[in-house]
């Protein structure tokens, strides 16, 4: 919680345990073939840009997706440790497994929408198994020094920034490339004393 207030964002590595991880990849592989397109925009302003962003997704829900319950209780978990230490007041969260093709990049954005303010944190974590350097598929994280770091899809490793302050770009992959990724929203939109 220190190191996301301070830096605007955090990496977690082994945020996953084997298990969890492996149920988690599991259930990935096996809806791959239901993934769609991914569009940029909210809602009805929702298009498909293949030179902004080149991955597909499949959205998850809990009532369905009832084979990611260990993955929900830990969503839970992570949800009372910012309302307790941060006053975030998160109430909600939506998540989606991304594929990444070969090819597939996702140029700098921020992960909230023009007209809507309630992502607060985003979680990005990563499903790929034997990733090396060279791979690519890194998520590039811009500073307001202008400088950036460069986080490494490595397995189950767990990226969590700022929603609205911390921009970000996924550098083309060089192999298809994992992840589950989400965010945990607020409402109403007000910021949180600790992260504000």
């Amino acid at each position: 919680m220190d190191e996301l207030s301070q830096n605007d964002f955090v990496v977690v590595d082994h945020f996953l345990d084997r298990e969890l991880f492996d149920s988690i990849r599991s259930f990935f592989l096996s809806h791959i073939d239901a993934f769609s397109k991914a569009g940029i925009g909210a809602l009805d302003q929702n298009m498909i840009r293949k030179d902004i962003r080149g991955d597909y997704t499949y959205w998850l829900d809990r009532k369905r997706d009832v084979e990611l319950i260990p993955y929900w209780d830990l969503v839970d978990e992570t949800i009372h440790f910012y309302n307790r230490y941060c006053y975030l007041g998160i109430s909600g969260y939506e998540f989606h497994l991304a594929h990444y093709p070969k090819g597939g990049h996702y140029d700098k954005h921020l992960d909230q929408f023009n007209d809507r303010s309630n992502r607060m944190i985003s979680m990005v974590i990563y499903l790929n198994k034997d990733w090396q350097k060279g791979d690519g598929g890194e998520l590039e994280i811009f500073r307001p020094d202008g400088s950036s770091v460069l986080v490494e899809p490595i397995e189950g490793r767990c990226v969590m920034f700022k929603s609205a302050e911390v921009p970000h770009r996924v550098v083309a992959s060089n192999k298809p490339r994992y992840s589950l990724t989400g965010w945990l929203l607020q409402h109403p939109s007000a910021l949180g004393q600790f992260l504000g």
